[in-house]
């Protein structure tokens, strides 16, 4: 295999303390990273690093792992640009807008789905995203769901069966009867693209028993469960997500105690994943990451890309966010960004820059990860290495 030495790195996070200074983010100044065909095969300081078949001169610039994104809805069609203007105008979020997508993205085609989905992959990946899961949702029927899925597994590995996202508008006064859908035929048609079971624990979409009910289904099928916890209100989302040992609990806005003390106690299982673009797009109460970063649970940060409550895809943009509205330090919140959201997918592969690790960076135009919220807003990322191969 081809061998690419990226070295002159001003400032490297990799996520190992061991690699580095001993902290979370194992910081090397004046560091070398060789990448050997899809992974990492040294890091160290630069003036120790072994030859390679080509070079990089980073140039004194920052090097981070690519980011994890571990909470996306990228198959869809269609647009809800009045609304978002409608509720910036003072009207409250529900979950109630999910319907839009949903009637769109029935009437679209396999080809116009999967280029929307190519089209947010590209932009995000271009803002240093190298990991994606993504959902499906918004079909809400056996056939939909499923291409939803096939469509999605054709890109990432990384692809969540969500059936369970509202009770199909085909099943207004049967919700009982979707979820013997959604437990039953369509678990069926779906569980052979997916790795992950999801459902939207919430008033206005599913209760607890029934989210146990098709949490449980999934298992069941091979899947592994991840819950929409606790994102408009207190519920029972958090704590369901602990009991099933869930790799996620998602949101998790709306928190007593109680919720923060299960999420801590499950902080090797069940990971907090926030997400801020949710909030910054609803006007809602921002998730208190400092409350659950000192308590001792594992925090990941996503974008939530959705085109109703959520619709970025930069993990720059929530970094920023969570510093400044959610009580992160710079540290925390690219940790998040990256090792939290590789924990949250379960993957020992990704998320940090080690030997051994697939070689996904991102090279920052700054000398320190800590420009990403320092400048908000500026496209700091100028290179991004997926699978060993540069991207952008």
């Amino acid at each position: 295999m081809t061998t690419t030495l990226v070295t002159n790195i001003g400032s490297l996070v990799t996520n190992d303390p061991a690699l580095g200074d001993g902290s979370p983010l194992g910081l090397i100044e004046n560091a070398a990273v060789v990448i050997d065909g899809e992974t990492i095969a040294w890091v160290g300081p630069a003036g120790q690093a072994p030859t390679a078949d080509s070079a990089f001169d980073a140039n004194g610039r920052a090097v981070i792992p690519g980011f994890v994104d571990s909470h996306s809805h990228l198959v869809f069609a269609g647009d809800r640009t009045q609304e978002f203007n409608a509720r910036m105008s003072g009207r409250a979020y529900s979950a109630g807008g999910i319907r839009t997508t949903v009637a769109a993205t029935r009437a679209a085609t396999d080809a116009e789905l999967e280029a929307g989905l190519v089209r947010h992959l590209d932009e995000a990946r271009r803002q240093g995203t190298t990991t994606f899961e993504t959902k499906s949702g918004y079909g809400l029927t056996v056939a939909d769901e499923a291409r939803a899925l096939r469509i999605a597994a054709a890109h990432t590995e990384e692809v969540t069966y969500l059936g369970a996202h509202i009770v199909s508008p085909d099943y207004a006064e049967d919700p009982a009867g979707y979820v013997d859908l959604v437990t039953g035929e369509m678990l069926t048609a779906c569980a052979p693209y997916a790795r992950w079971v999801d459902v939207f624990c919430e008033k206005g979409a599913f209760d607890g028993d029934q989210a146990r009910a098709i949490l449980t289904a999934g298992a069941a099928a091979g899947l592994i469960p991840r819950v929409h916890a606790n994102q408009l209100s207190y519920g029972p989302g958090v704590q369901l997500a602990v009991e099933l040992e869930a790799a996620s609990a998602d949101h998790c806005t709306h928190l007593t105690d109680a919720d923060v003390d299960a999420l801590v106690q499950a902080a090797d299982t069940t990971v907090a994943t926030l997400l801020p673009g949710a909030e910054f797009s609803t006007r809602a109460q921002w998730p208190d990451a400092r409350r659950l970063i000192d308590a001792g649970a594992t925090v990941a940060l996503s974008t939530d890309c959705n085109p109703g409550s959520s619709y970025t895809s930069s993990m720059p943009f929530c970094i920023a966010l969570a510093v400044r509205d959610m009580g992160m330090t710079p540290d925390e919140a690219l940790w998040s960004a990256t090792a939290g959201g590789a924990r949250a997918l379960r993957r020992g592969d990704i998320g940090r820059i080690a030997p051994g690790a697939r070689a996904d960076l991102a090279l920052l135009e700054a000398p320190s990860h800590v420009h990403l919220a320092y400048r908000p807003g500026v496209p700091l990322v100028s290179a991004v290495w997926q699978k060993g191969v540069r991207a952008h």
